[in-house]
């Protein structure tokens, strides 16, 4: 611990009056650190070596212990003082007198809040494994939507499931929903948007939610907290990539479908349902503590 400069101006220097005498000698610690044990000992006799080392004795760096007191805070000795006041039986001898008579500079706690981006890790987690929805960095998901009757063709099984998912009842026809508006559309032959069918119940504020809760749980499996505000969900995939299902494009493009079938025993039909998905990011904060002198 390196040594302060400080005048041993002993003018003002004034023993904290108390009827306790451990207390007084603590609170005089306290409220004058630097020069107390010059003023208090050397020069005022004031306090005696044996009494100050007993009475702070306990409060020793060492031991991490602080007084908190009324004047200010004391934190015990240096080895150095520690050497003078037990007449060397306790800490070191043979130091200088601005070591003796210094004190330590109290610990400052200083913090610095670390930053980092999370969310979904495509390489790890491709976007058209359905198994990414139960990851911590993968997809955030739709729960299944309603499970068909059983049907054979897969094209109008896949079709009616994820028309239940996002509350559509009018199955025959195709239809298309816009994930940035959630507005349901019919569609016809040609592909082409015709009558409105109504808003997706999987809205913006919806997946926001769910962003909210990976991130936060993303963020808390690596020791941080979920910074506020900052997580945003983007796109799910389309039948534009690897291992969907070329009926996909039927959904329009980012809407992330995840299909699922049960064969039934005669191996003749399906029951199908869906579910969606959404990429997500967001921001964590980690409050990372030191201890300066």
């Amino acid at each position: 611990i390196q040594a302060r400069s400080i005048p041993w101006d002993c003018a003002d220097w004034q023993a904290f009056a108390h009827a306790d005498r451990t207390t007084s000698i603590l609170e005089s610690l306290a409220e004058n650190r630097g020069k107390t044990l010059y003023c208090g000992i050397d020069q005022s006799d004031t306090f005696t070596k044996a009494e100050t080392w007993e009475a702070g004795k306990d409060r020793n760096e060492r031991d991490d212990t602080v007084y908190f007191g009324e004047r200010g805070q004391f934190r015990g000795f240096i080895a150095a003082q520690e050497g003078y006041l037990t007449e060397g039986e306790s800490g070191v001898t043979g130091v200088s007198r601005d070591r003796i008579f210094e004190f330590p500079r109290e610990e400052r706690r200083t913090k610095r809040v670390k930053r980092f981006d999370v969310g979904t890790d495509a390489e790890q987690f491709p976007i058209n494994q359905e198994a990414s929805c139960d990851e911590v960095l993968g997809l955030i998901c739709s729960p299944y939507g309603g499970e068909t009757g059983w049907i054979a063709d897969s094209n109008t099984g896949e079709r009616r499931g994820r028309a239940l998912r996002v509350g559509e009842s009018v199955w025959n026809t195709y239809w298309i929903v816009d994930w940035k508006t959630n507005i349901r559309h019919t569609v016809n032959a040609q592909g082409e948007r015709e009558a409105v069918r109504g808003t997706s119940p999987l809205n913006a504020d919806w997946w926001q939610g769910q962003a909210e809760i990976a991130a936060t749980a993303a963020c808390r499996a690596r020791g941080a907290r979920y910074a506020a505000g900052s997580a945003d969900f983007g796109p799910g995939h389309d039948g534009n990539q690897p291992g969907v299902s070329d009926r996909a494009h039927y959904t329009g493009p980012g809407l992330g479908w995840f299909n699922a079938k049960r064969r039934n025993q005669a191996n003749t039909a399906d029951k199908f349902k869906a579910r969606q998905s959404r990429t997500w990011t967001a921001t964590c904060k980690k409050v990372i503590r030191r201890t300066r002198k």
